[in-house]
């Protein structure tokens, strides 16, 4: 986000300044005036609006445009932009065609027979259409990838079209996905074991139950020259949750900066009743200087303390309503929810049109059983642009005992 951008962020309680956050809020207001809203719409796909890089926004943008039955022709005409804006436009067409849009598909794959940036869109919609949809455009990409200065990176779609790539990209690495669990924690044990082998190993585990035996290994989960931890380390240990912090008393004290750091951040993490005023006032210092990037993190923390943390509510609230960093807006509702859930089941159910996926899960699981909120979750379930995960969420909260099935 330039400043440019940061500067011009409009009211948060305003069309516009939703649209622009990526609010719930934004789309259900959006869809009762749809003729005043368009200009707004257009504005969040020709503009990047996210604060930062993992915000999301395409699946949001493209909903709005079917839902306000907009033209894709503006967006359409985007593609002839620069790069970045010609792939925002190409994010948004790909799940408009997905929603049925032959317009947002035709004219994708006109693109790619005649566009400046046609392999980059073409990368895009192999990854996200199916194969039938442009396995056909071989025979463009054959012959335009003649004109290109340098080879494709990827694998897909062109080795698929026999296209070179890229020499000295590296085969993918087979799944260790196979493996047991306690086989993958013998290769992370093991002091011959490459890096590679050993990120391979916490990917797959990170996809399962955290396992507690992993503690006793995080110390020799650095890299070869020890200066960093291994990816995906991180992540591993923050699953385990309050099981690690016993070890990371040690590893905070340990001479490597990396595990010095990890354990000071689980101790953080899980902080005993005297950090309670702390991280109150942390949060609203972080209010007081609108620090957008990072209260999330002070969230979580603090909705460990439940009712006890209550002074802090009053600044949640204030960054889930008006914070432009979409991507941490779900924990400010979670921290609300752990510590006084009254009167949120409005914030739950707006979070249904979120733009993030994980506000859309925690709504899914946590909004009332009203008929509005029972019928968008119906809409989620049924949406083929959407993500498998809220898809599947969908389904199991309304074939749950306690839900009304709806068809």
């Amino acid at each position: 986000m330039s400043d440019e951008y940061e500067m011009s962020y409009v009211h948060h309680d305003s069309v516009e300044g939703l649209l622009q956050r990526g609010r719930g809020l934004g789309a259900i207001r959006a869809l009762q005036d749809p003729q005043g809203s368009a200009v707004f719409v257009y504005d969040g796909i020709r503009r990047d609006w996210r604060w930062d890089a993992v915000d999301d926004r395409p699946l949001y943008l493209a909903r709005l445009v079917q839902d306000l039955e907009l033209s894709p022709t503006p967006v359409l005409d985007q593609l002839v932009a620069d790069e970045e804006a010609c792939l925002r436009a190409c994010e948004v067409l790909e799940l408009l065609a997905l929603a049925g849009s032959d317009g947002a598909r035709e004219g994708l794959r006109a693109y790619i027979r005649e566009g400046r940036h046609w392999a980059r869109v073409l990368e895009s919609v192999s990854a996200c259409w199916p194969p039938e949809w442009w396995e056909d455009l071989g025979d463009v990409a054959r012959a335009r990838i003649r004109g290109e200065v340098e080879l494709p990176w990827l694998f897909e779609p062109w080795t698929r079209f026999g296209i070179e790539v890229q020499s000295h990209l590296s085969v993918p690495r087979p799944s260790l996905a196979g493996l047991s669990t306690a086989e993958l924690l013998t290769l992370l044990a093991d002091d011959h074991a490459q890096d590679d082998t050993k990120f391979d190993a916490l990917r797959a585990l990170n996809g399962r139950e955290p396992a507690e035996e992993l503690i006793p290994l995080v110390p020799s989960l650095g890299t070869s020259d020890g200066r960093r931890p291994l990816p995906l380390v991180w992540r591993a240990v923050e699953r385990l949750g309050a099981a690690a912090v016993p070890a990371a008393h040690s590893w905070a004290q340990d001479e490597r900066p990396w595990l010095a750091q990890l354990g000071a951040d689980v101790l953080s993490d899980h902080p005993g009743p005297g950090a309670l005023p702390g991280l109150v006032q942390e949060l609203a210092e972080q209010w007081a200087t609108r620090t957008w990037c990072g209260p999330d993190r002070t969230a979580r923390r603090l909705a460990r303390f439940g009712p006890e943390a209550a002074g802090a509510v009053p600044y949640l609230r204030r960054f889930w309503l008006r914070t432009p960093h979409s991507y941490e807006r779900a924990s400010y509702l979670e921290a609300l929810a752990a510590i006084d859930r009254h009167g949120l089941d409005y914030a739950f159910t707006e979070s249904l049109w979120d733009c993030e996926e994980r506000a859309r899960l925690l709504a899914i699981t946590s909004a009332p059983a009203s008929p509005e909120a029972l019928e968008r979750i119906a809409v989620l379930r049924d949406d083929p642009a959407e993500t498998p995960e809220v898809r599947a969420a969908a389904q199991a909260r309304l074939t749950a005992p306690t839900s009304p099935t709806l068809s």
